[in-house]
C-alpha cells in the first residue's frame, strides 16, 4: 500500500479538502490501495445522510470557531481537531463488507503492536476497554472505495460534547463524564506522542510513498468547491406529514420522513448513520410513491432484499419503520 503524501505534508487545511483529496485519488491516482493520514483544525464532519440541525449544536460551534462540513459516507456525526487524527484508505477493492473489514483490522493490528487491547467490534467502532477510540465509515465511487475514520489520541471534550447534538437514545447526551466513560484517548495507552504515532501507522502499514504535486493540489482544490457548496453542506430539508423514527441494531438510527397526500404515499426521504451501498432513491424510495402506506402494499413493491442498498437492513425492519 502506498501513502499519498502532498508537497507541504505538515500544512493543515480545511477538512473539506482532505474529503475532495479522498475523491481525487479515489479517481486519478492508478495505484490499487493507497492510505494518508491528516489533521483539521476544530471541526464537525456529519454524514451523507442526516439533518444538519438534527446532529449540529451551530450556535456552539459558531460560538467557539468549530466549522461543519458534511461527507460523502453515510454513518454518524463526528467532532475533530488537531489532537486527534483522520484516516483515509483508497482501494480497488468493490467488495463492502470486506473492505471495510479488512481497513478496520489494519487498525486494530496496528494498535495491537503497539500493545493496546484493540478490538473490532459493532459496525465500524474499533474499541480499547469496552470504550470507542476509532469510528468509521464509508462510500462507493464507479472503481473504488474510500473508507475514514477517526483516530483518538487526544480531544477536546468540551467541544466535542457541545458541538454535537446526539439523538436522545445517545449516551453523549449525558455530558462529558459520560463521553470519558465510553472514549479511549490513546494516549493513555501508549508512550508516543502524536507524531510518532503517526509515524508507526505509516511504517506499519505503507510500503512506499506517493507525492502529489502542485497540479494535483490544485485539481483538488477545484474539487473542494462541491464540498463547500450550502447546498451540500446543509441539504434540502423540507418538512414532511409523518416522522417516523428508528434505532435496528447493527444498521443505524433511521429516520423515515414520509409526505403523504390523498392517502398513498407522495415522497420518502431516508435519513440517519446509516451506511448507504447504492442509491436508496432508485432502488428503495421510488418504490414507495403511490402506495398506501400499509404493510402488505409496501411488502409487495419491495425487493426481497434490501441490503444491498443499506447495509444489513432487513425488509421487515424497514416496513416496521415506516408503518410503527
Amino acid at each position: 500500500m502506498k501513502y499519498v503524501q502532498l508537497p507541504v505534508a505538515d500544512e493543515v487545511r480545511r477538512l473539506s479538502f482532505y474529503l475532495a483529496m479522498e475523491e481525487y485519488v479515489a479517481r486519478y491516482i492508478d495505484e490499487p490501495d493507497c492510505f494518508f493520514m491528516w489533521q483539521v483544525n476544530p471541526s464537525v464532519i456529519f454524514g451523507r445522510n442526516q439533518v444538519v440541525e438534527a446532529e449540529v449544536n451551530l450556535d456552539f460551534c459558531r460560538k467557539h470557531g468549530i466549522e461543519t462540513y458534511r461527507r460523502k459516507s453515510g454513518g454518524g456525526c463526528v467532532y475533530a481537531d488537531l489532537s486527534n487524527v483522520m484516516l483515509s484508505y483508497i482501494t480497488n477493492e468493490h467488495n463492502v463488507n470486506f473492505t471495510f473489514n479488512r481497513y478496520i483490522m489494519m487498525i486494530v493490528h496496528v494498535l495491537q503492536r503497539l500493545g493496546v487491547d484493540a478490538r473490532s467490534t459493532g459496525r465500524n467502532d474499533v474499541m480499547v476497554d469496552d470504550r470507542k477510540v476509532s469510528g468509521n465509515a464509508f462510500y462507493l465511487l464507479p472503481r473504488r472505495s474510500v473508507v475514514h475514520g477517526t483516530l483518538l489520541y487526544d480531544t477536546n471534550m468540551d467541544n466535542m460534547v457541545g458541538s454535537i447534538t446526539p439523538a436522545d437514545a445517545k449516551l453523549l447526551s449525558k455530558g462529558v463524564q459520560s463521553v470519558h466513560q465510553r472514549v479511549a484517548l490513546l494516549k493513555d495507552y501508549i508512550t508516543l506522542t502524536l507524531p510518532e504515532l503517526k509515524q508507526f501507522i505509516r511504517t506499519s502499514l505503507c510500503d512506499g510513498t506517493i507525492e502529489l504535486s502542485q497540479t494535483d493540489v490544485h485539481a483538488i482544490e477545484e474539487l473542494e468547491q462541491s464540498y463547500l457548496s450550502p447546498s451540500f453542506i446543509y441539504g434540502n430539508n423540507p418538512s414532511y406529514a409523518i416522522v417516523k423514527k428508528r434505532h435496528i441494531d447493527n444498521v443505524g438510527d433511521l429516520e423515515a420522513r414520509i409526505e403523504m397526500k390523498n392517502g398513498v404515499i407522495k415522497r420518502v426521504n431516508l435519513l440517519g448513520d446509516y451506511f448507504l451501498i447504492s442509491d436508496q432513491d432508485s432502488q428503495l424510495l421510488d418504490k414507495l410513491k403511490g402506495l398506501p402506506l400499509e404493510r402488505e402494499a409496501l411488502s409487495r413493491a419491495l425487493p426481497d432484499r434490501i441490503d444491498h442498498v443499506i447495509m444489513n437492513l432487513q425488509k421487515e425492519d424497514f416496513i416496521y419503520l415506516l408503518i410503527q
